[in-house]
Order: structure tokens, then sequence, then C-alpha cells
């Protein structure tokens, strides 16, 4: 039995508030570029990339510190891919409670099978015992599994709900219409299934910095991105060894290559990644390399702290 929506609480409150603080920290601009010495040999270096690559690059980092920020390309849509996943674990953790985490779901393998990448919900023995709704959260942030985020979008009323909880949050842009692995088609004409990295950057300030969540959900929500399995080879590649990364990477057609997060130097600053690629051809590859070259260009900008 679906465990009942609880009455509009505190943690709705507190999602519309989003943090008043971090609001004042994002509201720092989201041109083309913050101003900063370099600005533009930065974004000149962006666009190099893009060319090398034949691909089309958008961008946004921000220094919570500082507010320096790099901007390109950032209010252009681009498809979301599995990034929504991080928004529908928020979602779950938002508005249900701890026993509806525990709650056990059961569905067949042929339902894993339809939803095209399943490495852990398709694994034999999860789909004779089922998954409670807690490793679903699991599975789909750090292994990216299309079942078990098909069944967190089941649990929630369906992919719109994505949709209303970044309204929710302040995102105005951000929507979810389809499921896996359909929403992965990404035809450049359209809109929905998408986001920009300006509004998929600042949801995941909002999530793992802000106030979005209570305390208890915004630390298990960044535990399972903090052990992302699924970036080695696009911002972990790219940032520092030492800086710590909680991330959610995102592919589809059209080349798409997406990775998302919040890093922290060493010093314990934190750093809004959002990386989000496409390219021409239908049935080209992702572009790990692009996404990891540009993490390295970040980190070295904004490294520094300056």
């Amino acid at each position: 039995m679906r465990a009942n929506r609880p009455a509009p609480s505190r943690r709705t409150a507190l999602a519309l508030g989003a943090g008043t603080a971090l609001t004042a920290a994002l509201a720092l601009g989201g041109g083309p570029a913050q101003a900063f010495p370099g600005a533009d040999g930065v974004v000149a270096r962006l666009r190099r990339l893009e060319r090398a690559h034949t691909a089309r690059l958008g961008v946004f980092a921000r220094d919570m510190r500082t507010g320096r920020t790099v901007a390109y390309r950032a209010h252009e849509r681009f498809p979301m891919a599995s990034v929504f996943k991080t928004l529908a674990v928020a979602a779950v953790l938002r508005d249900r409670d701890g026993e509806f985490l525990a709650r056990r779901v059961h569905y067949t393998a042929e339902y894993a099978a339809a939803s095209g990448y399943a490495p852990i919900a398709g694994l034999a023995e999860n789909v004779a015992r089922g998954m409670t709704v807690a490793e679903l959260c699991d599975a789909a942030l750090r292994f990216s599994d299309n079942a078990a985020a098909n069944l967190l979008l089941q649990e929630l009323g369906g992919p719109t709900a994505v949709t209303r909880f970044c309204r929710s949050i302040g995102d105005r842009v951000t929507r979810l219409d389809r499921w896996e692995p359909a929403l992965n088609s990404a035809e450049p004409w359209r809109v929905t299934d998408t986001t920009t990295p300006y509004a998929i950057g600042l949801d995941h300030a909002r999530l793992v910095l802000g106030d979005a969540l209570e305390p208890h959900d915004r630390e298990r929500l960044t535990d399972w991105l903090l052990r992302n399995t699924t970036s080695a080879e696009r911002f972990r590649r790219g940032l520092p060894a030492d800086w710590r990364l909680a991330d959610k990477t995102g592919s589809a057609r059209y080349g798409g290559a997406n990775d998302v997060g919040i890093a922290w130097r060493p010093d314990g600053t934190p750093i809004v990644l959002a990386v989000l690629t496409t390219r021409p051809e239908e049935d080209a590859a992702a572009d790990n390399p692009l996404v990891a070259e540009t993490a390295a260009l970040l980190a070295r900008d904004l490294g520094a702290g300056a």
C-alpha cells in the first residue's frame, strides 16, 4: 500500500524558503560570466573546448565563499538525463518519512529490464526480495539505476512530480516529463526533460548546501552523492584528487554527457559545478573527456579562492 503523503508541514515551508542566506549568495548574477579578473579568458577557453569537441557545452560554476562565477551557455536548455535522479530522491526525502523509506517495493525482472539500465535493481536477489525505498534511492543516485529511479517516480506520482518539486524550491526552469529510458532521447528541439546549467547547479546548491531539506535528509542525500560511482571519467578525472565531490552524472542520445554537483576544496570551500553537453549526431558517443577537461579548467580558475 502506498504511504499517504503527509499534510503540508515545516518541511514544505523550509523548502519554499530554500535558505535566505544561500539564496542571497546564489543571486550573485547569471550572465555570460560573473565579472572577475580573467573572466573573458575563461569563457574563451570554454569556447575553444566546445569547438575542439564539436559539441555544445553549458557551464555554471560558483565559488560559494567569494561568489566568483563562471557561466557559459548557462541559461540554455540541455537534456537533463539521469541528473534528474538527485531531484527525485530529494523529493522522496522531503515529502516522505523514515517509515516510508523502510518500505519494501516489489517489482518484476521484466520491469527492471524495460527500464534500460538496472545494475542493482536488476540483480536476481533484489528482484526476488524487492528493495526498500532507501535502497532504491541509493541505487538511483550511486549507480544511476534506471529501474530504481522509475520505481521512485512511481511512488512520487510520476515524472511531473519532479517538476513540481523543482518549482517548490525556486527552480522555474527544470522539468521532467517522461520515464526512463525514454527521457534520454534528447532530440535537439525538445523542451521536455530539460534543464539549464544555472538552474540545475542552483538546485544542487539548495539541496546540499542550503535548507531546502531538513538537516538529516540533506546529510543522507549528500552521503549518497559523495559515494557516487559513475563520475570517474567525468568530474572526478578533471578535479584535483584532494577535492571532495558530491555529484550526479547523466547520459543521453546526441552525445549527452552531464555532471552536476558540489565539490569542496581542501580548505572546505564549496564550489557549485554544472556541466551539460550535447553533440550534433543522434548516435554520437557521450564525450567524457569534454566534461573532465571542463572540470579541470574550472578547478584551475576557481581553485585558488581568490
